[in-house]
């Protein structure tokens, strides 16, 4: 499973050959969770408040990003690194 970006201890990926929708998984201290990444929700699992804060904040600056690291996914191919959140 690629690493898209760390930050803040959170580690953000996305799997090969993923079902929909589109989507990708947040890990934090333990916690893990998959995040809607057309709709900016929680899909499954949780996260500490905060984390869950700083990973929607995240997400939502660089939605079109991992649309587009989701769509190299989807072919199997590796996705391109995202900048963390500072």
């Amino acid at each position: 499973m690629p690493t898209v970006s760390v930050f803040y201890g959170i580690i953000i990926r996305m799997f090969f050959d993923e079902h929909a929708p589109p989507h990708f998984h947040a890990q934090y201290d333990g916690f893990k969770a998959t995040i809607s990444i057309k709709e900016l929700c929680f899909l499954s699992g949780s996260l500490p408040r905060r984390a869950q804060e700083l990973v929607l904040e995240w997400a939502k600056l660089h939605q079109t990003e991992l649309a587009t690291d989701w769509d190299l996914c989807r072919r199997h191919r590796q996705p391109n690194p995202i900048t963390q959140l500072k």
